[in-house]
């Protein structure tokens, strides 16, 4: 019976069929609300009830193709399976299936060197040149111990006629430049090979194509476009975490692009030993070239980021020590310090003020107040890793190895100590662990730095480094 897109099945004599469908007609309109409607209306409206085992308390929702039930069982398994029990316990599993005799999978997604014919790549539209921000170069690129490693790579990649290591992948936390050197990279490689074809996008977009293409019957244009590029950029590959057809097709196009000598540059906020969700093999090919990262800026380099951003802003005048004031004290990103400083120069020019301290601190009140407390416990997690030299993916793992648990300890600790969030919000950022566990090695860490010199001088040094 499955795949009738009817719950008649579910009416084998239990008389279950109208409280399936008063749930399901909740659960829809939940989902519509938390999802949006274009989510919704695109991904989960299809969905109609089908079988249903009063037994096993299992239940099929049936989706038009198999793409679309990989897809929705891939992106929304847990959430369904919450709604359903929370909503009608009685159904205790639900299963995503496809329609019988619906559309499957086109070959296209798993043929690695499936060749185009000439006339339909000839006919396929030219990708657009991409809209690069002319203010992010390599000119206005402040380089620092933080970053200079990622820099130098990002040009020799945009400059050179041939380079050694494809592809470059940048990482490193929110606002540290990784976009920036992405814009500066495109553009330097446009200025001197005018020729060129460039493609620039996120993960998401990449994913949002690939799947308009699929329902446009368009994926040889998809992979042509992507494919032909000299210069490919992907900005947040960790968003494709999970997502098993996009992660498919970005594999055999990074292998497109690496084999034929053009250039691939990937972005993400972690490194690739650390993206969860990710197919190995893909992985590999991440770590295959330069993988280079962007630590957060030391005092210096934001002193001097605020003295580059200030000579961009004609009329701002502002005293050196008002400059120490600020990069000491905003050390979240760098992102956070340019908006901090149009800020500044924003209210000093509506108010005619001169810019001191005690104007900075009036005008950023809430920012400094928050900044006090932005430590968050993924910046505790890597500086703890580093420090260890472990990886930090350790931090969440079920090990218990002294080697790792140790570590593992002392983050559990400098969350406590340097950040807002409960023990159970701690618990679940390393691992999903119990709040008891959070609770014993906070202990364990208070007794160790009593008597031991060598954890206490350890947990100072790192307190040091997360609080800039």
């Amino acid at each position: 019976m499955q795949g009738t897109g009817t719950i008649a099945s579910a009416n084998d004599g239990s008389g279950l069929s109208s409280p399936l469908v008063a749930a399901w007609e909740t659960i829809r309109a939940g989902l519509r609300r938390d999802c949006g409607a274009r989510t919704f209306d695109g991904w989960l409206k299809p969905a109609e009830l089908g079988d249903f085992d009063p037994e096993s308390g299992s239940l099929d929702l049936v989706m038009p193709s198999q793409f679309m039930a990989d897809w929705v069982r891939s992106h929304f398994a847990e959430r369904l399976a919450l709604a359903w029990k929370t909503t009608l316990p009685i159904v205790r599993e639900v299963r995503v299936v496809a329609c019988e005799g619906g559309p499957k999978p086109a070959p296209l997604l798993i043929i690695e060197d499936e060749p185009i014919p000439a006339e339909r790549a000839a006919a396929a539209s030219p990708h657009p040149r991409p809209n690069f921000d002319p203010r992010y170069n390599f000119s206005t690129f402040v380089i620092g111990k933080a970053n200079e490693v990622a820099a130098t790579a990002a040009r020799t990649l945009a400059e050179a006629d041939a380079v050694t290591f494809n592809p470059l992948f940048i990482h490193g936390g929110t606002g540290r430049g990784k976009t920036h050197l992405l814009h500066a990279i495109g553009q330097r490689f446009l200025e001197l090979r005018p020729n060129a074809q460039v493609v620039s996008m996120s993960a998401e977009k990449f994913m949002v194509e690939f799947v308009r293409a699929i329902r446009e019957n368009d994926t040889i244009g998809f992979k042509h476009r992507l494919r032909s590029a000299d210069l490919l950029l992907i900005d947040d590959v960790q968003f494709i975490a999970g997502k098993e057809s996009t992660q498919e097709e970005f594999f055999h196009t990074m292998n497109e692009i690496i084999t034929c000598g053009r250039r691939l540059v990937i972005t993400s906020d972690r490194a690739p030993q650390d993206l969860d969700g990710i197919a190995p093999r893909i992985l590999s090919r991440l770590s295959w070239g330069l993988v280079a990262d962007i630590n957060a800026a030391d005092y210096e380099l934001r002193y001097n980021i605020l003295l580059s951003k200030l000579a961009l802003l004609p009329g701002v005048s502002m005293a050196g020590n008002v400059v120490e004031f600020l990069a000491k004290r905003l050390t979240a990103s760098i992102r956070e310090l340019e908006g901090a400083l149009n800020r500044i120069a924003a209210y000093a020019m509506m108010t005619g003020r001169a810019i001191d301290v005690p104007f900075v601190e009036e005008v950023l009140a809430n920012v400094l107040r928050a900044n006090q407390r932005r430590i968050s416990i993924d910046e505790i997690q890597t500086q703890v890793a580093e420090h260890y030299r472990i990886r930090k993916a350790e931090m969440t793992s079920a090990r218990r190895a002294r080697e790792v648990a140790r570590p593992r300890q002392v983050a559990m600790y400098l969350s406590k100590q340097l950040t807002p969030k409960s023990l159970p919000d701690i618990g679940r950022r390393f691992g999903g662990r119990d709040h008891t566990t959070v609770i014993h090695a906070v202990r364990q860490i208070e007794k160790l730095r009593a008597s031991d010199p060598e954890i206490d001088a350890a947990i100072r040094l790192l307190t040091r480094q997360l609080e800039g």
